[in-house]
C-alpha cells in the first residue's frame, strides 16, 4: 500500500470494508478523496451499495478504479464504448479520452443522461467491459471555447494533477494535534466593494476565501500608480505569512473582484490547491485570460500572464453544492447554492471536531431570479457568518421584479419607436444571461413587445451563455428542462451575434446592444457609448451595480461629458446626450429587504455576524440593524482587522 502509516487506522478500515473478491491492490490520497485501486472492478460495480457503504464509514468520498494491469487496452475500450453508448447520446470520437493515470475514460455527450443509464447502467456495463471508469462530461449546446481548452488542458497535464493531487492527499490526512484557537483577519474588501480576501487561521491552518481585485478603473494593472494601488489588491504582505503558509484557497465565485489576484499567488510560488466549483473554474479562465487581453489592449501590464492562469487551473479541485471536503486534516468545507451568478457558493467551513462553524456568503441572491434559485439558508451550524452588504443601506430597496422588466420594456420600446438604439452594458457572466432570458421571454411571448429589431450580443456574453448550457443542473429547473430539451432561450432566434462588425451595427437602424463591460471601464460597452452618447434618441439602461469611480456609476450620476481615448489612443472629448436610465431589480446581489429576510431565515441562526463587501455607510448601518433586530453580536469589520473567534 503507498498510503503512509500514519492514518494506519483509516486504511485497516477500507482494507476491512473492501471485499476480498475485488482484490484490492493499491490505496492513494487523491487530492480530499480516497482512491483504491482493485483487481476486479466488476465485483464492486455489481453491488452499488458496497461503495456508498465504505464511503460513509471512512466520511471521505471513495474513488474505485481498476489496477492498470486489468485496464483494456484504449482502442478496444473505444470501440466497446461506441458500441454500448447509444448513438442518441450524442457522443462523438473526439469526446472519449482515456487518463491511465488515473484509470478514467472521459466521455463528453449532449444527452448525458443516455450515457449514465437508468439507475447507471450503462455506466456499469462500461466498467464491467471495459474496466475503465468512465466520468461523464456533457457538452455544452452551444460552442464554448473556453470549455474546450479547460478539459483539453487537464487531459494533457493528468500526469502533473496526478502528482498534485497525491501530495495534496498526503497534506491533508497528516494526523496533527487539534487547535484550540480561530482566528479571522479581513484583507480585502471589508468596507469597501472589491479586492475580497478573509484569512481563516488555526493554529495548524491558513486558509484564504477568495482573492480578488478592484473594479475600479485604472488600478488593475501590475503598472498602478502608487496612490491606487494601494486599494487594489489584498493586503497579504500584512497576514504575517507567506505565500507557502497558505494551504487552501477557496472561491466563492468567478468575478474577478473575487478570484482576480489568485494566479498572482502562483506567479510567486503558490502550489497548493484552489476549491471552487466547476462551472466557477471555467468562468474564472473566461475571466482571467480576458483581464489579461484587456489590460494589455489598454497599454497596461497584466499582474500575470497565461501560464500563471494556466498553472491555476492546473490546481484547481471542483466541488459540487454539498459536497462536503476535508481542505486540510481540521476544516470541511461544503459550498451551498448562493444564487448570485453560474456555480457561485456560499462557504461553510466546519473547524475540528465541533470547535467552530464559519459561513462566507460571497456574493448571494435571497430573492427571485430567473436563473437560479435564492440563496440557501439551511446549515448544519453557524458560529460566525461574514456577509456581503453591497445593497445594505437603509434605501437600498430594489423595485418589484415584475415592475422593473416592464420598465426596461418600455424603455426599450419607446427609444426604439423614436428611432434610436438601446445599449445594456452587463457583465458578461449573470446579469447579460439574466436580461437575455427577460428579453426572449418579452419579445418572444408578449405581443407589445415584439419588436422588430436585432438584439445583439457582442464581447464575452456569447462564450459565457455557452458555459452556462453545460451546467443545467445548477440553473432554475425550468431553464434546466428547455435546455435539456434544445430549446435554450440562450440560442433564440432574436438574439444575432456581433462579429467584429460594430461600425454596421451602429449605421443600422434601430437595435438593442447587449455589450459586456457592465460599468462602462472597458470592453465593448465603452465602444458603443462612444459611438452612440452625442444623439439623444439613444439611451443607454444600466441593470446592475456601478463601482463608485467608474465610468457607469458618473454617467448615472449626471456626467455630460468626458474625454475618452480613441482608437489612435489619443484623448477626445464626448458629449454625453443619450438618454440614462437606470433600472433595478435586476442585480445580483440582495437588496435590504433580501439581506434582513435572509438573516431572519437562516436555521439555525447565527451567533456573531460581520458584515463586508460594501461601502462603509452600508456596512456599518446593516451591522448595527441586524444587531438590533436579532439581538446578536453585529459589526463591521475594517481591512486588516483581525478578530479571534474562538
Amino acid at each position: 500500500m503507498s498510503v503512509e502509516s500514519e492514518n494506519k487506522e483509516l486504511i485497516d478500515k477500507i482494507k476491512e470494508l473492501v471485499p476480498k473478491e475485488a482484490g484490492l491492490s493499491k490505496i492513494e490520497y487523491e487530492g480530499p478523496d480516497i482512491a483504491i485501486y482493485v483487481k476486479n472492478i466488476a465485483y464492486l460495480y455489481g453491488d452499488e451499495n458496497v461503495i456508498k457503504n465504505i464511503s460513509a464509514a471512512i466520511k471521505k468520498r471513495l474513488l474505485v478504479r481498476s489496477d492498470p494491469s486489468e485496464l483494456s487496452d484504449p482502442d478496444e475500450a473505444l470501440a466497446k464504448i461506441k458500441e454500448i453508448v447509444p448513438a442518441e447520446a450524442g457522443v462523438n470520437e473526439e469526446g472519449i479520452r482515456f487518463m491511465p493515470e488515473f484509470g478514467e475514460v472521459h466521455i463528453e455527450a449532449l444527452k448525458p443522461g443516455l450515457v449514465i443509464g437508468k439507475g447507471g447502467a450503462t455506466l456499469i456495463k462500461v466498467v464491467k467491459e471495459t474496466r475503465w471508469v468512465p466520468r461523464v462530461l456533457r457538452t455544452p449546446t452551444m460552442n464554448s471555447d473556453v470549455i474546450k481548452g479547460v478539459r483539453q488542458m487537464l487531459l494533457k497535464e493528468s500526469d502533473f494533477r496526478k502528482k498534485f493531487l497525491t501530495g495534496i492527499g498526503k497534506k491533508i490526512n497528516q494526523q496533527l494535534v487539534k487547535s484550540d484557537w480561530v482566528k479571522a483577519t479581513a484583507l480585502g474588501g471589508f468596507k469597501e466593494v472589491g479586492r475580497s480576501s478573509l484569512l481563516v487561521e488555526t493554529h495548524h491552518s491558513k486558509i484564504l476565501i477568495d482573492c480578488g481585485i478592484s473594479p475600479e478603473p485604472g488600478i488593475r494593472g501590475a503598472d498602478a500608480n502608487e496612490g491606487n494601488a494601494n486599494k487594489a489588491f489584498p493586503y497579504l504582505d500584512s497576514a504575517n505569512i507567506t505565500i507557502n503558509d497558505i494551504d487552501a484557497v477557496i472561491l466563492t465565485h468567478a468575478h474577478m473582484d473575487h478570484t482576480g489576484f489568485v494566479p498572482y499567488l502562483f506567479k510567486f510560488g503558490y502550489t497548493g490547491p484552489v476549491y471552487c466549483t466547476p462551472p466557477t473554474r471555467d468562468l474564472i479562465a473566461l475571466l482571467l485570460y480576458d483581464y489579461t487581453r484587456l489590460v494589455a489592449k489598454g497599454g497596461g501590464v497584466p499582474l500575470y500572464g497565461e501560464k500563471d492562469i494556466k498553472n491555476m487551473l492546473m490546481h484547481t479541485i471542483t466541488r459540487d453544492y454539498g459536497e462536503v471536503t476535508n481542505v486540510t486534516d481540521e476544516i470541511k468545507l461544503t459550498y451551498h447554492n448562493a444564487g448570485h451568478i453560474l456555480g457561485s457558493g456560499t462557504v461553510h467551513l466546519h473547524i475540528g471536531e465541533g470547535l467552530y462553524n464559519i459561513v462566507d456568503t460571497g456574493d448571494f441572491k435571497y430573492g427571485f431570479t430567473r436563473l437560479f434559485d435564492q440563496a440557501d439558508t439551511r446549515y448544519p451550524r453557524i458560529d460566525a457568518l461574514f456577509m456581503e452588504s453591497t445593497y445594505g443601506g437603509p434605501h437600498d430597496i430594489t423595485a418589484n421584479r415584475r415592475d422593473a422588466e416592464i420598465e426596461l420594456m418600455e424603455n426599450i420600446k419607446r427609444t426604439i419607436e423614436n428611432g434610436g438604439k438601446v445599449l445594456v452594458p452587463l457583465f458578461s457572466v449573470g446579469r447579460s444571461q439574466e436580461i437575455m432570458l427577460v428579453l426572449e421571454s418579452y419579445m418572444t411571448n408578449n405581443p407589445r413587445y415584439k419588436l422588430d429589431v436585432p438584439i445583439y450580443l457582442d464581447g464575452m456574453i456569447l462564450e459565457a451563455s455557452a458555459i452556462h448550457t453545460a451546467y443545467p443542473e445548477y440553473l432554475r429547473t425550468n431553464l434546466q428542462h428547455r435546455i435539456l430539451s434544445n430549446n435554450s432561450p440562450f440560442e433564440s432566434e432574436i438574439f444575432e451575434i456581433a462579429k467584429g462588425e460594430r461600425q454596421e451595427i451602429l449605421e443600422k437602424g434601430p437595435a438593442v446592444i447587449l455589450a459586456s463591460g457592465g460599468m462602462l471601464n472597458g470592453g465593448a460597452s465603452l465602444e458603443y457609448f462612444k459611438a452612440m452618447a452625442e444623439d439623444p434618441k439613444n439611451m443607454v439602461i444600466f441593470v446592475g451595480y456601478n463601482s463608485v469611480s467608474s465610468l457607469g456609476r458618473r454617467v448615472q450620476n449626471g456626467l455630460r461629458e468626458v474625454a475618452l481615448p480613441g482608437e489612435d489612443g489619443k484623448m477626445s472629448s464626448i458629449k454625453i446626450n443619450l438618454q440614462v436610465k437606470t433600472v433595478e431589480g435586476f442585480s445580483g446581489h440582495s437588496d435590504r429587504r433580501e439581506l434582513m429576510r435572509f438573516v431572519e431565515n437562516l436555521r439555525p441562526a447565527a451567533k456573531r455576524i460581520f458584515t463586508m463587501h460594501g461601502e462603509e455607510s452600508k456596512c456599518e448601518d446593516l451591522a448595527r440593524t441586524l444587531g438590533n433586530r436579532f439581538r446578536v453580536e453585529s459589526r463591521s469589520q475594517m481591512n486588516l482587522d483581525s478578530v479571534r473567534l474562538k
